[in-house]
């Protein structure tokens, strides 16, 4: 069996506004030379959630995580994705399963990690902080 990993950020029109999702990638790229690893938007940038998909089934992964890279399951999370989804499914069948987690705002860690960021503030001056 062989997994890939297909980061899902929602895009925007400025560029700059994927520099964090483009530093997590490079950091998973780093602690995991061998993964097989997409980073794919919703909207306004690519490659598309299908290009990546295809992408990664293409470098022979039948195990595919979708991360959601949303802060909350909103609307996208839950109107968006599922149809885009469902026509993979229906494109691969059985040559490749299709694991959507949740949100990564949703998770615990990362709940955790976004309270200790923003206490930091108080604990030192702002240029310590990055």
């Amino acid at each position: 069996m062989s997994q890939g990993l297909l980061l899902f950020a929602h895009g925007a029109r400025d560029p700059d506004w994927a520099r964090p999702f483009e530093a997590v990638a490079a950091r998973l790229a780093r602690q995991r030379p061998g993964l097989a690893m997409r980073l794919a938007y919703l909207e306004f940038m690519s490659p598309s959630l299908e290009e990546a998909a295809h992408s990664l089934a293409a470098e022979g992964c039948d195990t595919i995580h979708i991360v959601p890279m949303f802060l909350g399951t909103g609307g996208h999370v839950r109107r968006d994705i599922p149809p885009l989804l469902a026509s993979l499914e229906s494109q691969y069948g059985d040559a490749v399963q299709w694991l959507l987690h949740p949100a990564l705002g949703d998770q615990e860690r990362i709940i955790q990690a976004m309270a200790e960021a923003s206490l930091a503030w108080l604990d030192g001056p702002a240029e310590e902080h990055p």
